[in-house]
């Protein structure tokens, strides 16, 4: 007998159509607009002891929309192609580097997350990661994760793009970070 298939509740609906509102379709497709918001019959109950609000903090500064996802290798807007060149061919020096061999991935993780705002609050340019290569045809979990890791929230603002030195040595990365504004 096939699987009974139970349609969505009007509430259900609802909060979806809510959350869906709040989404910006992605350039050049068109969105699909869930149908509009049924209002639940019955008000939610209301809370036995009211708790004040938390004060929202002021942002110290407009946020900077930021590209989408940041790959290896590939040149980012914002950098001219003569200075994309100097840094992908490793004329431009890299003045901190980090080595994370022999560490956990967790380690690294917070190793980087550190070097990384370090760097970016003393304004350097350019900075070098070295993972390793890894043992294996899929190289190590720090090889495999670093660009997962560039593109977490609290470290892509800070990147504006990664290279690596030389063709041959995939187990070092790269770094122009961006400049204080």
């Amino acid at each position: 007998m096939p699987p009974r298939r139970r349609g969505l509740t009007e509430a259900d609906q609802a909060l979806w159509a809510d959350y869906a509102s709040k989404l910006a379709p992605l350039r050049g497709r068109n969105p699909r607009l869930p149908p509009r918001p049924v209002k639940p019959e019955s008000p939610p109950a209301p809370v036995a002891a009211a708790q004040p609000a938390p004060k929202a903090a002021a942002p110290a500064s407009k946020p900077r929309k930021i590209a989408s996802t940041l790959s290896v290798g590939d040149q980012p807007g914002g950098i001219d192609s003569a200075t994309w060149q100097r840094f992908r061919s490793g004329k431009l020096v890299a003045l901190r580097t980090l080595d994370l061999h022999g560490m956990t991935a967790q380690r690294a993780f917070h190793a980087l997350l550190s070097f990384i705002r370090t760097a970016h609050a003393d304004q350097v340019r350019c900075v070098e990661v070295v993972t390793g290569r890894g043992s294996g045809a899929t190289g190590g979990v720090i090889r495999r994760e670093f660009p997962h890791w560039l593109n977490l929230p609290e470290i892509r603002p800070m990147i504006l793009g990664a290279a690596h030195p030389h063709a041959l040595n995939p187990g070092s990365v790269r770094l122009i970070l961006r400049r204080i504004r």
